[in-house]
């Protein structure tokens, strides 16, 4: 009996061990700043943004743009390398094709290895037969994933609403694929209404998740849309962290701007000071937890 309560006390502090670990995660120097070009209220140029970066002890982007940006895309990347800070992901929208091979062209050319993180829409949104949706879907992205792989890229699905925005789906789609460099990057602030379900689809998405951005969440909440809000203001994103530890997943995580009204600095900042109060709440509850 004693052998075995041994065990299981050696087990707990092992799982406890770990979730320590992940932890680090959330330290400042390993977030990624995501949703600052096109809503940067101060409207920053590459050489601005990576300064801002390195004031705010961020070494890493998420690279989104809006047509205006596609001409500075060597530039950024170039300004960016010389400031130490790492593009670890490149937006993408299905919608426009040579765009993304314009973004191709600049990371086979740079020799950098970003994730895609690509939002389209429902393949077939006329039709309700699920089997049919999922290998349309999974032929359309089949050659950018192909492309990604021999850049040694990995193409992350990028939950953005609609049917193409649901956990499910996206696993679904990845399935058909069944490719080893496609997967899953979860957006806390188009995930409003999974809130509830949270619990369930964290392990669901687990194998398969590249990056998860953060937001502050609220159920029930009264906004329209999915509301931006900073981390440690809602009421359920605490929760939802302890359910990613939990899961024992470890990866890319991501704070964003998404204001347009607003410096991009400010909001940062105001999410970095927020996060370091959930950790701090995580940190204790793992202590308090401890056999």
């Amino acid at each position: 009996m004693s052998r075995l309560l041994g065990a299981l006390v050696g087990l707990l502090l092992g799982v406890q061990a770990r979730a320590d670990e992940n932890l680090e995660m959330f330290a400042t120097r390993n977030l990624t700043a995501w949703c600052i070009v096109p809503f940067d209220a101060a409207k920053r140029g590459p050489e601005e943004r990576a300064k801002m970066l390195e004031r705010l002890g961020i070494k890493r982007l998420a690279y989104d743009w809006r047509a205006e940006h596609v001409a500075s895309f060597d530039l950024e990347v170039e300004t960016m390398q010389r400031h130490g800070i790492e593009i670890v992901a490149w937006w993408m929208s299905g919608k426009r094709v040579e765009d993304n091979q314009k973004i191709l062209a600049v990371i086979e050319r740079h020799k950098i290895h970003p994730q895609l993180w690509l939002a389209m829409q429902d393949p077939l949104p006329a039709s309700s037969d699920q089997a049919a949706k999922v290998k349309a879907a999974a032929d359309s992205l089949r050659p950018l994933a192909e492309q990604a792989m021999r850049l040694g890229c990995k193409l992350a699905l990028y939950n953005h609403g609609g049917w193409l925005g649901e956990p499910e789906n996206q696993v679904a789609i990845i399935n058909q694929l069944a490719m080893d460099n496609v997967g899953i990057v979860y957006n806390f602030h188009h995930g409003q209404g999974h809130i509830g379900r949270f619990p369930e689809l964290m392990p669901l998405m687990k194998p398969h998740l590249l990056a998860l951005n953060l937001n502050g969440m609220t159920l029930n909440s009264s906004e329209p849309g999915e509301p931006i809000r900073d981390i440690g203001s809602g009421d359920r994103e605490l929760a939802m962290l302890k359910e990613v530890l939990h899961s024992g997943w470890s990866g890319p995580i991501g704070i964003l701007d998404h204001r347009p009204q607003e410096d991009s600095e400010a909001v940062l900042r105001r999410n970095i000071l927020g996060l370091e109060g959930l950790v701090r709440s995580l940190r204790e509850n793992l202590s308090g937890s401890r056999p």
